[in-house]
């Protein structure tokens, strides 16, 4: 079984096999719990192992979806959960696209891996986020540059239902141990950033059904 904060998933995530390795996670799962801010393990799918109580709360007014919640796998979530644009600010350049960046680069590195594939043909399956996989994406990484795949130190914005944060900002910090990376995880956490009210304040985004309307169809 896997763990996570707060209690076990429903739907049960790889883990290590050794009892060492197992420990080590529900001792992680009690330090991960200690941090203020949204904090989560993820594997190369993006499956969630762990998630502390302020990343629950991040996400606590998104509906409920039969394969793209935020606690069971994260990628998913930003690009096919309809309420996503409700929480991630700025959703499609700020989110989808780094995502979809990160992802591309997964498959190159993992292309045999069933769950993967699966996200691909979800992918392959919405006709706007075909076209933006293949058309804007590869637009968007040469506009970028090889920043286009680098999480850390990545500042984003976010619509915090905690109306003591609402519209503010979060820097993605990858904080993974060496005993996390060797069992093929990745921490990040979303240090949230308080607001400056000498600017302008992010509108809440409507819920859509599709996402990235606005990525080019085509690299021309």
């Amino acid at each position: 079984m896997a763990y996570q904060a707060g209690g076990q998933r429903s739907v049960p995530r790889p883990v290590p096999e050794s009892p060492e390795g197992q420990a080590y996670l529900r001792d992680y799962a009690t330090l991960l719990e200690a941090v203020p801010f949204p904090s989560v393990i993820l594997d190369h799918r993006w499956d969630v192992v762990l998630a502390n109580t302020a990343f629950a709360s991040l996400f606590r007014g998104v509906g409920q979806h039969p394969t793209a919640m935020p606690d069971d796998n994260f990628l998913r979530f930003v690009l096919f959960h309809p309420d996503a644009s409700t929480v991630l600010g700025e959703h499609e350049s700020s989110w989808c696209l780094p995502m979809l960046a990160q992802f591309a680069a997964a498959v190159e590195r993992h292309g045999h891996d069933h769950g993967l594939q699966a996200i691909r043909r979800e992918i392959a399956q919405d006709p706007i986020m075909e076209a933006a996989y293949r058309h804007g994406l590869p637009h968007w990484i040469r506009a970028v540059g090889e920043q286009a795949v680098v999480q850390d130190g990545s500042v984003r914005p976010l619509l915090h239902p905690d109306p003591r944060w609402g519209a503010t900002e979060c820097r993605v910090v990858d904080e993974t141990p060496s005993s996390l990376q060797k069992m093929g995880y990745t921490r990040q956490t979303l240090v949230l950033r308080e607001v400056r009210r000498d600017r302008p304040r992010m509108r809440g985004a409507r819920r859509v059904a599709n996402h990235l309307r606005v990525v080019p169809t085509s690299e021309g």
